[in-house]
């Protein structure tokens, strides 16, 4: 098969101060070992934070320390915390910071402070696309504290193809992951 037409994976993990971790099966994308392997390829990664109780609930922390961050990883290996870029099993990362409420909230309308998203490196748009030859990848996320407002989504849709496993592509597959 040439590369196929775009299409969509979604996937979403709950999480708040400790490690949680979701697997995306891609047993029905993925083809190894038989006559013709089938590799999937990821073009774009796009993230949301949402809170758990609503999607259009703030996700807010007031705590004494001056921030909090929302940490989430792509990978295509289990773990059990949060990896750096080294990792060869890390597609993506990304964060979200938040500074504190403003000193002095009670209650009322919640006015969170700034936010800001970083994207670690998780670009918009990969430029040829990230290879997984994996049945199996795991979206993980942890905060820095718990959030006041309770559980929160992280939640990615991935822009994919798929394409036959050939000898140049093989080798990158082999150099890119573990």
């Amino acid at each position: 098969m040439a590369k196929s037409d775009s299409f969509f994976i979604r996937a979403q993990v709950t999480g708040n101060a400790t490690y949680a971790q979701a697997e995306i099966d891609l047993g029905s994308f993925v083809n190894l070992g038989v006559s013709k392997s089938t590799l999937l390829r990821v073009h774009n990664i796009q993230a949301s934070y949402t809170d758990v109780s609503s999607p259009e609930a703030v996700i807010y922390y007031d705590g004494a320390q001056p921030g909090s961050l929302i940490t989430w990883q792509l990978t295509t290996q289990t773990q059990s915390a949060i990896i750096t870029a080294l990792d060869k099993s890390c597609v993506a990362r990304g964060t979200r910071y938040q500074t504190v409420v403003p000193a002095g909230f009670s209650g009322g309308v919640i006015a969170p402070g700034a936010v800001d998203e970083i994207q670690d490196m998780n670009p918009t748009m990969f430029s040829k696309g990230y290879l997984i030859g994996t049945d199996s990848i795991f979206l993980g996320t942890e905060s820095s504290q718990t959030m006041d407002s309770g559980d929160f989504h992280v939640s990615l849709v991935l822009e994919c193809t798929l394409e036959n496993a050939t000898q140049a592509n093989s080798v990158a597959l082999a150099l890119s992951q573990q």
